[in-house]
Order: C-alpha cells, then sequence, then structure tokens
C-alpha cells in the first residue's frame, strides 16, 4: 500500500499534484519509492538535490571521500564551510535541508565488490555517478544481477552522456557499449582533463529525471539510447546502442556469472603499479638545481602543457608517445611526469617494455611539484 501524503506533502508538491501522470497517486509512488546514488560529486549531487526535492521517500548516497575546495565548482550539495569533511556528511545537511521528510542512508566507503550488492539490493533505481571506469563496470553488473535500472552518466571537459541500462527491461548493459576496461591511464579522468562546471549540473538532472520516469512508470525509458550533450555547440543528438550477442554479462552465451571479476576487481587495483621505478617531485627538484642531464618527458595534453609546465620539460603526448619511443636515447636518464603520476606510469612501462633502463616516474606528477615551497 502506497503512504498517504501529508497535508505539508499537499503543499510542497502541490506542482506535482496537477500534473497528469503524476498527480496523487504518482507522488504517493515517490514518497514510497528508493533510489541509491554512487558518489556525491559532479554528477550525484544535482541528481541527489532534485531527487529529494521531487519526494523520493529513500535515498541512499555512497562515498568515501572528504570535499576538495576543486570540488567547489561543480560539486553543488558542498559548500566553503564544508571543505575538508565527508562529503556525506555535507550532503546529507543539504538534502535535510531541502526536503526535512527524506529518508538518508549513508555509506561512507567504497562501493566494492565485496559491498555492492548488500548496499544495492534495497534500492529501486540505481543511478551512476562515479567516475572511474572499474566501479561503473561493477554498478553495471550488480544492477544486472539484481535487475535494478542503472542510469548511467559521464562527463569530459565540454561533452557529456546519460542513458540508462537495464537488460531485464529489454535494454543493453554498460558492457554491450564498453565490452573491454580501458587500460589504467588511457582516459584522462575529470581530475586530470577538466570539466566546464556546470556540465554536470545538466547530466546530472537528466539522470534524475530518467529515476524519476522509472519510479513513476511514465514516459519512454531511452533502453538503447545514448543522448549526447555537446555544450560548446549546444547541441543534444542520440545514439543508437545495441544489446551484444557477445556481451560477456547479458550476451547470448555469458561467461561472467559474478560481480567479482576482472574488470570489478580493477577497482581496487587502479592505482600506479608500486614496483615501477619512480622519483619524487622533491627528488626532481633537487635534481634539476644541480644541472640535471637527461630528459624530463611531460606526457599529458598540450593544453594542460601550456596552462603549467615544469621547466625543462618536453612535450610528449601519452596518446603519441609509443610512436616516438625510438626518437628517444638510451643513454641518458629520462624522467617522466604528467599529471598525478597515472598517465606517466604508461609511458614508463612503455620504456622498460622497450628495453630502456634508466627511467623514472615522477610520483605526483605536476600536482606535487606545484606543492612544493
Amino acid at each position: 500500500m502506497l503512504p498517504p501524503l501529508t497535508a505539508d506533502d499537499r503543499e510542497r508538491y502541490s506542482r506535482h499534484l496537477l500534473i497528469p501522470g503524476v498527480g496523487e497517486e504518482g507522488q504517493r509512488k515517490l514518497k514510497a519509492s528508493s533510489v541509491l546514488l554512487i558518489g556525491t560529486g559532479g554528477l550525484g549531487c544535482p541528481a541527489a538535490l532534485y531527487l529529494a526535492a521531487a519526494g523520493v521517500g529513500r535515498i541512499g548516497l555512497v562515498d568515501p571521500d572528504t570535499v576538495d575546495r576543486s570540488n567547489l565548482q561543480r560539486q553543488i550539495l558542498h559548500g566553503e564551510s564544508w571543505v575538508g569533511k565527508p562529503k556525506l556528511e555535507s550532503a546529507a545537511a543539504r538534502l535535510r535541508e531541502l526536503s526535512p521528510h527524506v529518508h538518508l542512508d549513508l555509506y561512507p566507503e567504497m562501493f566494492t565488490p565485496d559491498n555492492a550488492e548488500a548496499i544495492a539490493r534495497p534500492y529501486d533505481v540505481i543511478v551512476d555517478g562515479t567516475d572511474n571506469f572499474p566501479t561503473r563496470f561493477l554498478s553495471n553488473d550488480v544492477s544486472f544481477f539484481l535487475k535494478k535500472p542503472n542510469v548511467y552518466g559521464s562527463i569530459f571537459r565540454f561533452d557529456g552522456q546519460m542513458t540508462v541500462f537495464a537488460p531485464h527491461l529489454g535494454g543493453p548493459c554498460y558492457r554491450c557499449m564498453l565490452p573491454e576496461l580501458p587500460a589504467d591511464g588511457a582516459v584522462p579522468s575529470c581530475n586530470e582533463a577538466g570539466v566546464l562546471g556546470v556540465l554536470p549540473g545538466i547530466i546530472g538532472s537528466l539522470q534524475a529525471m530518467e529515476a524519476i520516469k522509472l519510479l513513476l512508470g511514465i514516459g519512454e525509458v531511452p533502453l538503447g539510447k545514448l543522448t549526447c550533450y555537446d555544450a560548446l555547440c549546444s547541441s543534444f543528438r542520440t545514439l543508437t546502442l545495441r544489446c551484444d550477442p557477445a556481451c560477456k554479462l547479458c550476451g547470448d552465451h555469458p561467461s561472467i556469472d559474478s560481480i567479482r571479476n576482472p574488470e570489478t576487481l580493477a577497482s581496487t587495483s587502479c592505482s600506479m603499479n608500486p614496483e615501477l621505478p619512480a622519483i619524487s617531485a622533491e627528488e626532481l627538484k633537487r635534481r634539476l638545481d644541480s644541472g640535471f642531464e637527461g630528459i624530463l618527458v611531460d606526457v599529458r595534453e598540450p593544453d594542460e602543457y601550456a596552462a603549467a609546465s615544469i621547466p625543462g620539460s618536453c612535450l610528449i603526448p601519452l596518446g603519441s608517445f609509443d610512436d616516438s619511443i625510438n626518437e628517444l636515447p638510451r643513454d641518458r636518464e629520462i624522467l617522466i611526469h604528467c599529471k598525478s603520476g597515472r598517465r606517466s606510469a604508461r609511458a614508463v612501462q612503455s620504456l622498460l617494455d622497450a628495453g630502456f633502463s634508466n627511467v623514472l616516474n615522477v610520483t605526483g606528477g605536476i600536482d606535487a611539484w606545484q606543492k612544493l615551497p
């Protein structure tokens, strides 16, 4: 039985009650519904705000991080007074101010194969606001096995994407679109490539809209339709996604029978290989100040290099690095850096695989360099 609406509910959601397809019954459905948001970052913030404002009765939030000042440009649940404090506490305070009657479940932990099913099981819809591939695979896989709609979103600089993955409703899954986990560092994160602050507000709001449609049972669910937004061109377009008969998860002959698989387990091992030869930013500075005679290579993108660079470095973007290996001298020391150390780790590994021996990765990249006194 659906819960009744209180007098406060009728006042608060009066504009919803006027809408055919929502009305009192729809508002009661929202009050009885539940949504899990994985991440309270750029996508999760606007999605959580609109879901709470719409009257969704129970919202789960998963996020182990604390608020960083660099988050405030786009993560609109958080404010200056919350810098350094847990994101979940900041998010809960804002959501309860917006909608005092919302029931919040807070999970201040990583979403991993060990806890994903237990966390996701009680919710009607899963909204994926993650920013890394292993957790997206995990979000997809747990949604598949629990038969929950997965509202997917992603952002990059000026571009965003959104769709609903739900094989149990007849649509494809995330693995139909991306069958394999990209190599670590192959695709820069928002921390590395940047993102316009308004963009996640647009995509996260679209995710909230699709979650609400699913909960109400109205409209057309975009199964097999990937909405792509280009902010610079002010344009939306739709790409068709098809169910892949060869998909390892939802295809005709699936080989994945658990959320514990190579793609999802990568979420605990996606950092740099600790066995790679490395040098700290502090040691790099000492070497440069004392007359370094080797080569310092920056593998970031040209626009990143133009914005900030380490004096004496030369630019070889990671995308063209393998083609440039033979141009690098084997008789000189080569130090490689990027923004945080992940892309440069890939370049170091490529040189080691090619037979280079005197190669070091700059731990922490230019981020660590810029923090030096």
